[in-house]
């Protein structure tokens, strides 16, 4: 994630739990998604729990942690900080973790044994005693990863002898298809129908304008696209005694979100 999304979560108060029990917890997927296996105790071998080399992505809560290429802590290890890890591909452990155990405190490792610094995870854990309350959910905001690119080779015609035929036609129809499109789309499939129009305009416009003494080339053109990918987390605002607080989830949450006497989230 880029830094203005860090900037983000930080600033939504999420917080690294210091009081929270060690605790680590592996996804299938990159995002947090697909099958999950946690853990507060070390782990020789995952094949007993059937997950050995299928980690995309990792939370880890408490404290720090350890995980391995293979078996018994050997291999390639890396040490996670406390945190959201979208995507283990980035510490080169995409599918390939096979043992994990947790740190003591007071053990000192060099910098270059550690990941890439994680997205902090917040401990919404019932304290005790804690009353609890339901606050309304007032926005949801699916976010994604970056855009995609996609690129495509396209005939266009244009006249021999000539600059190539009615290129300003071109840039026209890809700009009031791209509006059409806005137009068309609503909620998340906005963007796609944004998309979509542009592309339809700018072939469409490229079209325009055919006479005679006319030849033929290729052109490349590109487009940007919205990730298709699972949303990486949702952007949350609920209402609490008057007051608008914001959070990210990796869940959809429901119409109301369990909350502390000062409005802070708990599960």
């Amino acid at each position: 994630m880029n830094t203005m999304l860090r900037t983000a979560l930080v600033l939504a108060g999420v917080a690294i739990a210091t009081q929270a029990a060690a605790q680590i917890t592996f996804y299938e997927r990159e995002g947090f998604a697909g099958r999950s296996f946690s853990t507060s105790k070390q782990v020789g071998n995952f094949n007993r729990q059937g997950f050995n080399d299928r980690a995309s992505s990792v939370m880890v809560q408490g404290s720090r942690w350890e995980v391995c290429e293979d078996a018994r802590f050997r291999g390639r290890c890396v040490v996670l900080r406390p945190g959201w890890y979208g995507s283990l591909a980035a510490m080169g452990l995409d599918n390939r973790v096979s043992s994990a155990r947790t740190l003591h405190r007071n053990a000192h490792f060099d910098e270059t044994r550690y990941a890439p610094a994680p997205l902090p995870v917040y401990d919404n854990q019932r304290r005790r005693n804690e009353q609890l309350y339901e606050a309304d959910v007032t926005s949801i905001r699916a976010v994604v990863g970056p855009p995609e690119q996609r690129c495509w080779v396209e005939r266009e015609r244009y006249e021999t002898g000539r600059s190539p035929a009615n290129m300003p036609g071109a840039i026209a129809g890809a700009v009031v298809g791209g509006i059409l499109g806005h137009q068309v789309g609503g909620g998340s499939g906005k963007d796609i129908a944004t998309v979509g129009g542009a592309v339809a305009g700018a072939a469409v416009g490229a079209n325009v304008g055919r006479n005679s003494g006319e030849a033929f080339r290729d052109v490349q053109r590109c487009v940007s696209e919205p990730s298709q990918a699972r949303p990486e987390y949702w952007d949350v605002t609920y209402l609490f005694r008057g007051q608008e607080h914001r959070v990210q989830m990796t869940t959809i949450p429901r119409s109301t979100i369990t909350v502390n006497r000062n409005g802070e989230p708990r599960s």
